[in-house]
């Protein structure tokens, strides 16, 4: 029993690092989502500002106007640039947070399949413990019936 008290201590000790795990690869996750959202964005601003361009350029612009939309076009290329390295990095720590939760789970599922396996021989033994009492009685009501 004591075994089985060590094994079941094991297994929650499991599951609550299961369970963090999965809070952290849930965060990250989120991480993920909201980076990809913000690049997004950030590409529908340029898109839209180089319609604007173009359409200022149509209608005329002059030489400082243009100067302000390329140094803004350009900004939000750099802010693009600075969004995918932060979503590459989002994406790495969502992949790590990831195999910590699957290594985490596979470690809870062996501990429970030991104990699993711990409570059919446990079974198994009673139940063999039973027969050969079973047994042992039958034996003596014959020997006692003669």
């Amino acid at each position: 029993m004591a075994k089985q008290s060590a094994l079941d201590t094991l297994i929650e000790l499991a599951q609550r690092d299961t369970d963090e795990a999965a809070k952290r690869l849930g965060v990250a996750l989120k991480a993920v989502d909201e980076a990809e959202q913000k690049l997004t964005m950030l590409l529908g601003f340029r898109d839209d500002y180089g319609i604007k361009l173009e359409a200022a350029q149509i209608a005329g612009m002059t030489p400082m106007a243009y100067g302000n939309f390329i140094a803004f076009i350009d900004k939000l290329e750099v802010a693009i640039n600075g969004q995918r390295d932060v979503l590459k990095i989002a994406q790495n720590r969502s992949a790590n947070e990831k195999t910590t939760w699957q290594a985490a789970e596979r470690k809870r599922l062996s501990y429970r399949t030991l104990s699993e396996r711990a409570s059919v021989e446990a079974l198994r033994l009673e139940n063999k413990l039973d027969q050969k009492q079973m047994d042992e009685h039958a034996a003596r009501q014959a020997y006692y019936k003669r």
